[in-house]
């Protein structure tokens, strides 16, 4: 007996060395690589369709190596890429996947003699597509037999787009859920970020409910700068941060913290890229002005934000005011995505007096937004505190169509709502009209060919007479047609015709609630300004006065800085009849790095005049008619035999208006590698009737 129990003991003992053997070694198995798409073409695997091109696509931040596949490459077309079979040797096949939510569409399959035996969709819709995240199919049950990888889109629309990379079989995923838990007593929780690390997708609970879940690229080291989240309207409840694919390897978690100030705040508006005289978010990516409506006193500014990084994603309306046109302040966030993938695109907002919606709940007038969800359609929010918080109409969304961007309107005479909206049908690009007698419930009434996004449309007065107005329409690059609107439908009698020159103007848009006393139509429009290295990027350009003239070529729209520059008037140089020999600089003087400069040149038949404005050149040439800048230029005239100057200087931006705003040429450029201003003239003397140098204070300031 004895002996049968000593036997028992050593087959067990060899039976769990056989077990912790073979654990062991699963643990020690090598990762096997399927693909890594870093190839010229797609080697053995059969690429099917248009989406994926001849072969991978040059990498984002968050892949690995320096390609991958990338739909977005071919925007509205249809393939499959699918791999040669292979053994499923390991516990898990992981991979990385970015793009859009769109199961049996939008995808990656995993098959097994043909067949779709699982099945992985992107995390995003539309917006964030860019967020690649590891992935991975569990092998369980198919261990040793063949499968395949099919990577698919079968999805004919531009803003859908699927990305992966990195295929390979492992006995363990990459990742783990991460956690911190927070007790709300202090303002801010400061995230770090370093531009071009892996992406993260992050969620945001308070009191266990999910607020945000976004993407972010989390410093996986040391931090480039702070992102953060105002959470001062939670105090006292708790707040926990969940990371649920995070890098195993990545020390992000250890930069975060909650703080009474933002991280860095020390440099905040005084950043070397900083715009001194242009509206920037304080941290992340700006683009598109949203929601301009002027109410109680306050000029509102809404516009496309991402608070979490340096690029273009996470859309949220952003919110700042000023009661100028020129001091901005930035308010917490106006409005958050519904969930997540679910952008809040651009739009346009509009104050309800007559309480025509039915959302007014107190003694403050409603304020409406509308705007794009993300690719479901033209949504709407209501505010009755000015602006301050929003809530969402439960039945949105209120218009359902192929397209985005809505501009809101009163058409007095007729006592509705407008709403002109980029759509697209037929394969072609048109604007939508929409009109509504509560903002809530619209009839679709017609639509006008060839606009692209953000469009805008306004009445103004030919020449100052009410009694002559125009209608204006124009999209995102703001090239207008001028023409004659019943509420219903847009009839074009001139244009199209450029509303500026430059290199830097997208998706401007008017405010809305001007009171008619102050008579002026004001416009903001997107500064594609690039600010690397820097916590934001883009800004805003100088708002501007719009007006309708009668010129030798017909009506045109003049376009001219807000009168609103002169409060940041500093020193002043000026002179008047001032002879300009050639090749001399009478302004060699002046010193400074934000400039409003004003001047009326007398030129005659062969005269060059213009500016050096810390090393870029603005020049008109009156024998050839033009005015350039970089390579931008417009064919000019002399008025009189004059012509009229007008610039802001910016440090990386400049806008230059001419013969009082009929043309209009915003630049931007890294100004702040050199300093010096200079008057140039060349071939014939100049008298500058009339010249005004100002040197600028900051808008921070």
């Amino acid at each position: 007996m004895k002996a049968s129990i000593t036997f028992n003991k050593k087959k067990h003992f060899m039976m769990l060395i056989v077990v912790i053997s073979g654990f062991l070694l699963s643990c020690s198995r090598q990762d096997i690589i399927i693909s890594d798409f870093e190839g010229s073409d797609y080697g053995n695997w059969m690429n099917e369709g248009e989406a994926f091109g001849k072969g991978p696509a040059t990498r984002i931040p968050g892949a690995i190596g320096e390609k991958l596949v990338n739909t977005s490459i071919f925007p509205a077309s249809e393939g499959s890429l699918t791999s040669p079979p292979f053994k499923a040797e390991r516990k898990y096949l992981v991979f990385l996947l970015g793009g859009g939510n769109y199961s049996e569409k939008l995808c990656v399959n995993l098959l097994q003699e043909g067949k779709v035996v699982q099945t992985i969709t992107g995390n995003d819709n539309v917006n964030n597509f860019r967020a690649l995240e590891w992935r991975f199919f569990d092998l369980a049950g198919l261990n040793g037999k063949e499968v395949q990888i099919q990577i698919l889109d079968q999805v004919k629309d531009s803003w859908y787009q699927l990305m992966t990379d990195h295929f390979y079989l492992s006995d363990k995923v990459p990742v783990i859920e991460k956690s911190m838990d927070f007790n709300i007593n202090r303002k801010y929780i400061n995230l770090p970020v370093r531009t071009g690390d892996p992406l993260k997708r992050v969620q945001l609970l308070i009191d266990d409910k999910l607020f945000q879940e976004f993407n972010i690229e989390l410093a996986d080291s040391s931090p480039e700068f702070y992102v953060f989240f105002d959470v001062s309207s939670f105090q006292g409840k708790k707040a926990k941060l969940i990371a649920p694919a995070f890098d195993r390897k990545s020390k992000a978690f250890d930069f975060i913290s909650m703080d009474d100030e933002i991280k860095e705040a020390a440099d905040l508006y005084k950043e070397p890229y900083r715009q001194q005289i242009h509206f920037s978010s304080r941290r992340g990516w700006n683009n598109d002005p949203n929601g301009l409506v002027y109410h109680d006193g306050e000029y509102h500014l809404f516009y496309q934000l991402n608070p979490y990084g340096w690029n273009h994603g996470n859309m949220h309306w952003g919110h700042a005011i000023s009661n100028d046109l020129v001091h901005w302040t930035e308010l917490p966030i106006g409005i958050y995505p519904l969930r997540y993938g679910m952008g809040v695109w651009s739009g346009s907002a509009i104050m309800d007096y007559d309480n025509t919606s039915g959302f007014k709940t107190g003694d403050e007038d409603v304020m409406i937004a509308a705007y794009t969800s993300g690719g479901r359609g033209e949504v709407i929010e209501f505010s009755n505190d000015n602006g301050r918080s929003f809530t969402y109409y439960q039945n949105n969304p209120v218009v359902k169509h192929e397209g985005r961007d809505p501009k809101l309107i009163w058409y007095d005479a007729g006592k509705h709502w407008v709403m002109a909206v980029y759509h697209e049908e037929e394969g072609k690009k048109w604007i939508a009209f929409h009109t509504s007698d509560n903002l809530k419930d619209w009839t679709y009434q017609s639509k006008i060919e060839g606009f692209y996004e953000c469009p805008e449309i306004f009445q103004l007065p030919v020449d100052g007479n009410s009694s002559k107005s125009k209608w204006i329409l124009y999209a995102a690059d703001g090239a207008y047609v001028i023409g004659s609107f019943n509420g219903k439908e847009f009839k074009t009698e001139l244009g199209k015709f450029p509303n500026n020159f430059g290199n830097c103007f997208y998706a401007s848009q008017t405010f809305n609630n001007i009171p008619p006393e102050d008579g002026r139509l004001i416009q903001l429009a997107w500064g594609w300004v690039s600010t690397p290295g820097m916590p934001f990027n883009q800004c805003m350009l100088f708002p501007t006065q719009l007006s309708l003239r009668t010129t030798k070529e017909g009506i045109r729209m003049f376009t001219e800085p807000v009168k609103e520059i002169e409060l940041l008037h500093s020193k002043e140089w000026k002179k008047e009849n001032l002879v300009i020999e050639p090749n001399t600089n009478p302004v060699s003087g002046i010193e400074g790095e934000l400039f409003h400069i004003k001047g009326d040149f007398k030129v005659s038949k062969n005269a060059q005049i213009g500016f050096k404005i810390h090393g870029l050149e603005v020049l008109f040439d009156a024998a050839k008619g033009e005015l350039t800048c970089l390579d931008k230029k417009a064919e000019c005239q002399p008025e009189g035999g004059k012509i009229y100057f007008e610039i802001i200087v910016d440090r990386n931006t400049v806008e230059i208006f001419c013969n009082h705003g009929r043309i209009y040429i915003p630049i931007a450029r890294d100004l702040t590698k050199g300093y010096g201003l200079e008057l140039i003239c060349r071939n014939e003397k100049v008298i500058a009737e009339n010249l005004q140098i100002f040197e600028l204070k900051s808008i921070w300031q």
